[in-house]
């Protein structure tokens, strides 16, 4: 099939668009369906969890390594792959009845998600490249995967109510088939011609450390964080730390080439990316059940509540772009993490007042137009500030950057909960301090509705037991609420610092490989 060029670019912004679209619904559209998976499979607090982690955890597993195959071998290619990958794994996510295959099938899912979310990146940065072409293809992808995160929780409800869970994740068979079309017909082959071999010290040093500190966060409270089992998990986490900056320093092709740390606007915009997921994406995983149990929204309403947090980022990327270009990244960056902070500071105002919608709503929205102004910038940012041809590198290093403090934040953020809801129980209930408070405490966590059922004995002193259970969900919840906005402050100032706008004259790295793109970025319209 021959296309003319615009047609084709036509083609490659819908596939990556769509592929976008996919991730999307595959992270937003899964929280509303986890009660309905815990007790359809009987699956544990932890294990719902992992059903989350799991596929952040194994995107962070090869994401650097993918960058590095796809340089090599093209982006085109593994990218297909990934398509294929991904729709084949869905099948299998919406096909099993156990809470153990589901989390292993999540994890290979997420393995082909990166294939397909490092080369968006970089088939953009390579076919879109004039400056503004660029910027235009970066904010519709940005606003196709807001669509997808910010519409997710209405169509995991809406499937949920007319259909099942099971087709929240059979349904990308379809979107696949559509995207590899699109893939074959527009995407341009590319390739780095020096990306030679791959980086496999790296890899495994990398995906241990990661792996063992997610595990360390969501096993310390049953373990004991003092104990001899966790000891030894944190201990290999840092021993393989240190082993991948060992790697990374002495391998003649690392994923990661830490001179381009030494470029402002990369490592600037990498503290953005990050704070996006030390607040906004790990609550929107307990969102859901705030809204449902803590507030008593029903599905439709907390579906719609939802949009409030989600629906901003599908409108703020083009104005985002616009204040780049006219601001520099710099600026907006700091600005959209301290948006969300904010944000997150008048939810934690509006959970403790008598009329609490009337402050979360207001303060979801200001959270997603926090995000909205940080998210397509910090990935132009950062791939404009390399050589084009080491994109795969620079998105693999954002990408990681971000599913790494996304992993290691679904599980601070499940673990603050539950202490939260258990410090209510203990000093405000005055339960005793029990080995049963903590599992307790996690099934109200995860919003399990027969938690009183199971555990009538613990609040037997209690007048109203169903209001304590619901005010302890909320109690802990504020305690999320106050690490979200502090998260997204701090990491706004230490963007903001490491930019240092006062100083654009002293952006440039010694690094010949990385000037290239700075021109690029100084030479954007």
């Amino acid at each position: 099939m021959t296309t003319s060029p615009s047609s084709q670019g036509s083609f490659a912004l819908a596939a990556v668009c769509l592929s976008a679209l996919m991730l999307g619904l595959e992270i937003s559209s899964v929280p509303p369906i986890l009660s309905t998976i815990e007790q359809v499979m009987q699956a544990s607090f932890r294990q719902l969890q992992w059903v989350m982690a799991a596929y952040t955890i194994a995107m962070t597993t090869i994401l650097m390594a993918v960058g590095t195959l796809a340089d090599r071998y093209g982006r085109k290619r593994v990218f297909t792959i990934g398509i294929v990958a991904f729709g084949v794994t869905s099948l299998v996510c919406g096909l099993t009845e156990s809470a153990a295959i589901l989390i292993v099938a999540r994890f290979l899912q997420g393995l082909s998600a990166a294939m397909m979310l490092i080369c968006q990146i970089a088939i953009l940065s390579n076919q879109f490249r004039d400056g503004r072409e660029r910027g235009k293809a970066f904010a519709w992808w940005g606003i196709v995967f807001g669509a997808g995160l910010g519409f997710g929780p209405i169509i995991g409800g809406a499937i949920l109510a007319l259909a099942s869970w099971e087709w929240v994740f059979l349904v990308h068979g379809v979107l696949a088939v559509i995207t590899l079309f699109l893939s074959q017909v527009g995407v341009l082959e590319s390739r780095d011609p020096q990306a030679t071999r791959l980086d496999i010290a790296g890899i495994v040093t990398l995906s241990i450390a990661v792996f063992c500190l997610v595990l360390f966060v969501t096993q310390g409270p049953v373990l004991g964080f003092t104990s001899p089992a966790a000891l030894g998990i944190i201990g290999l986490a840092v021993v393989s730390l240190v082993g991948f900056v060992i790697a990374e320093q002495t391998s003649r092709r690392p994923m990661i080439e830490f001179s381009v740390f030494r470029v402002r606007n990369f490592s600037g915009a990498l503290l953005g990316s990050m704070g996006q997921n030390f607040s906004f994406w790990p609550f929107i995983i307990y969102l859901p059940i705030y809204f449902h149990v803590g507030l008593g929204y029903d599905s439709v309403q907390t579906g719609l509540a939802l949009l409030a947090y989600t629906l901003p980022t599908l409108f703020i990327p083009p104005l985002a772009e616009r204040l780049s270009l006219r601001y520099q990244p710099g600026v907006v960056i700091p600005l959209g993490l301290s948006i969300l902070g904010l944000g997150f500071l008048l939810m934690k105002i509006g959970s403790v007042s008598a009329q609490p919608g009337w402050l979360i709503l207001p303060g979801c929205v200001l959270a997603g137009i926090g995000l909205g102004l940080t998210n397509t910038t910090t990935t132009n940012t950062i791939t404009v500030s390399v050589a084009a041809e080491r994109a795969g590198m620079a998105s693999g290093a954002d990408t990681s950057a971000r599913m790494i403090s996304l992993a290691f934040n679904i599980a601070v953020m499940g673990f603050i909960l539950v202490e939260g809801i258990m410090a209510y129980l203990r000093n405000t209930l005055n339960v005793p301090d029990s080995t049963g408070l903590r599992l307790f405490a996690e099934k109200i966590a995860a919003g399990d509705v027969r938690v009183l059922e199971q555990n009538p004995a613990l609040l037997s002193h209690i007048a109203a037991p169903g209001e304590a259970i619901n005010a302890a969900l909320v109690s802990g919840f504020g305690w999320v609420m106050v690490y979200g906005a502090a998260s997204a402050f701090l990491l706004a100032l230490g963007s903001y610092l490491t930019f240092s706008p006062g100083k654009t004259a002293q952006r440039g790295s010694d690094d010949p490989g990385t000037r290239q793109g700075q021109s690029a970025w100084e030479n954007t319209p």
